[in-house]
């Protein structure tokens, strides 16, 4: 679904026609009564892609407070959201750089149920 800035907010982005493309895949590992855990890959980097399309989608993440209401039980304060692994090339020297980083406890307790 093609990302640009909202109409109606300009200070999100949003689904719209006049957007950019912006792909993302999304897998679904675990679905619980009131969220589902998500391996998300995008293969466009648009400005909160992620949290564009999985609002879109009526899957808003826990504790978004631009994209949903930020409300929830768990107390979350902040998106949950975990880069697992990035990877890139490198600006100046153009090599191939890929990071990774564990999941935050917070995280797993949610995953664990």
């Amino acid at each position: 679904m093609p990302i640009g800035r909202s109409e109606k907010d300009r200070k999100k982005m949003a689904v719209t026609k006049k957007g950019k493309e912006a792909i993302t895949h999304f897998k679904v590992l675990k679905r619980f009564d009131d969220y589902t855990v998500l391996e998300v890959n995008i293969e466009t980097g648009r400005t909160h892609q992620i949290r564009v399309h999985l609002s879109q989608i009526g899957y808003p993440l826990i504790g978004d407070t631009t994209y949903s209401s930020g409300k929830n039980k768990w107390g979350i304060k902040g998106q949950a959201l975990h880069a697992k692994s990035l990877e890139f090339k490198h600006p100046i020297t153009g090599k191939e750089m890929k990071l990774e980083a564990e999941l935050p406890e917070y995280m797993k307790k949610l995953i664990e149920g």
